[in-house]
């Protein structure tokens, strides 16, 4: 007993998928069959490489934001140094800014210009 879906683009019948997922089960087994059998979970094989060197204690290990985008900071430096000058952490500076800004972007879209 077949049960085949069919639309306009084409059809579906769950028979053939579980079919085909028997076949993609059983050749997911045969490559995982075929691993190699001397790996050890429990053993220094799951320790990172880190170049010889000593791998620090969890506790220890710290990456701050500063490290992440150390590249991206230092290429759009002179970006960066404009920024924090008008950066005053006052909320009403931020308050003007966004009105500021809004204004003009309103003016132009409206054909001020």
């Amino acid at each position: 007993m077949s049960f085949t879906l069919t639309t306009p683009s084409g059809f579906w019948n769950p028979l053939f998928w579980v079919i085909f997922l028997a076949l993609f089960g059983l050749i997911a087994y045969l490559i995982y069959s075929r691993g190699n059998p001397s790996y050890k979970k429990e053993s220094d094989q799951v320790r990172p490489y880190l170049s010889g060197n000593i791998e620090p204690a969890k506790e220890k290990v710290q990456v701050k934001a500063g490290d992440i985008y150390w590249g991206f900071i230092e290429a759009l430096k002179g970006y960066y140094k404009i920024l924090e000058a008008i950066h005053t952490g006052d909320i009403r500076d931020y308050i003007l800014w966004y009105l500021g800004v809004g204004a003009i972007v309103t003016f132009i879209l409206i054909g001020g210009v």
